[in-house]
């Protein structure tokens, strides 16, 4: 029996900011704006905050950083990083925190400005793919590449398979006024786009964005006097199977087939009760893993589950409402975007892309290259 306290916390506050990747802020900054704004929604200050979960992408130090910038003296901080999977496994022990009365307001936050900062992609910290190095790869594109090729030798997945999700992304954050990409997209564009990492074009892979993103969680019987309607984790659960991509043992399956069900069975839910699903997708593949590793379909169908448009707007599973990783915003670690996301559907907020009667969400982060994976199940005060 999980002792998980399923629905016992929400979210009360959300923000993301700094997308459009305007030059002149710092990650910190950045971080800030999100951090007040995500407070603000919830009719809260900094002074209220005792719990700070945070990271930034260069700052191995962002537990002390952060609540210093914002002057908070927090009785609890993490800074996890296990990367974009990172902010589901603090979503986790925030809830376990407030429910132990460690805390008693949870804010957890990210801030990076590496488009704008950097022009392009920031390592963010340790010394990766010792292994690896002798044969000079491209990471982390060249293993996510490595794990594609091989679905596709595999199962026969093909390279307009992956151009679905691409296209799928697009048209999700076409509905976003926030996305930083809404152009149009089509499959030929996408198959016909520079070659990155082979099969993985430049369209295959995540956009390189400023962005900023934060929540705040307390305890439900607080949240529900709060000022927005409160958001409940149901369910947590990470999995870490691997840090470099050549001591995965199938580069077909991963962690995630191991957390989400854990997530799952503490939630009460299935794949199937699921209205709104917002995964990692750093790279094409990774939308197809993932859903395969969940189980919304069977191992090896993946490419075949997201083709004709199904997981776009208006097909059978929403997936990636704010065009994901590859359309709207992937400023270094995407995964609490996910998070936020995953709130603003429940919420009724999405505006044109809100999901009609949404009650659960999916909210997953993907940490290294395939590495570790993490999966949040909300829901609104009627799934409790």
């Amino acid at each position: 029996m999980s002792a998980f306290p399923r629905g016992r916390t929400a979210i009360v506050g959300a923000a993301v900011t700094g997308i459009d990747s305007r030059p002149g802020f710092s990650a910190i900054e950045l971080l800030a704006r999100a951090a007040l704004l995500a407070l603000a929604d919830a009719g809260l200050t900094p002074a209220d905050v005792d719990g700070v979960f945070s990271t930034l992408p260069e700052d191995p130090f962002s537990a002390m950083s952060v609540p210093e910038y914002l002057g908070i003296r927090p009785r609890v901080v993490d800074s996890t990083r296990t990367g974009g999977s990172g902010f589901q496994v603090q979503a986790m022990w925030a809830a376990l925190a407030l429910d132990a009365r460690l805390c008693d307001v949870a804010l957890i936050c990210y801030g990076s400005n590496q488009r704008s900062g950097a022009g392009g992609l920031v390592r963010s910290g340790g010394a990766p793919f010792p292994y690896e190095a002798p044969y000079k790869p491209r990471n982390p594109t060249t293993s996510y590449a490595l794990a594609t090729q091989r679905h596709m030798h595999q199962y026969g997945t093909t390279r307009e398979h992956l151009a679905e999700v691409a296209v799928a992304a697009r048209k999700w954050a076409q509905l976003n006024p926030d996305a930083f990409s809404r152009d149009d997209l089509s499959i030929d564009d996408v198959l016909g786009a520079r070659m990155v990492s082979d099969p993985l074009t430049v369209r295959d892979c995540c956009l390189v964005t400023d962005g900023a993103a934060a929540v705040v969680m307390t305890r439900a019987d607080r949240a529900r006097d709060l000022a927005n309607k409160p958001v409940y984790l149901l369910g947590a659960a990470d999995a870490t199977w691997h840090r470099n991509i050549s001591t995965m043992d199938d580069l077909t399956v991963t962690a995630a087939s191991e957390a989400a069900p854990r997530a799952f069975a503490q939630a009460g839910v299935s794949p199937s009760d699921i209205d709104v699903v917002e995964l990692y997708d750093a790279f094409t593949i990774n939308t197809i893993l993932f859903l395969e590793d969940m189980g919304f379909c069977p191992k090896g169908e993946g490419g075949r589950f997201v083709s004709d448009g199904a997981i776009a707007p208006g097909g059978r599973l929403a997936v990636n409402t704010n065009g994901g990783g590859l359309s709207c915003a992937h400023p270094g670690m995407y995964g609490l975007f996910t998070m936020v996301e995953a709130a603003t559907q429940l919420r009724g907020q999405a505006g044109d892309r809100q999901v009609a009667g949404a009650r659960l969400a999916l909210s997953h982060g993907n940490g290294g290259v395939l590495s570790s994976q993490a999966v949040t199940i909300w829901g609104t005060e009627d799934c409790l």
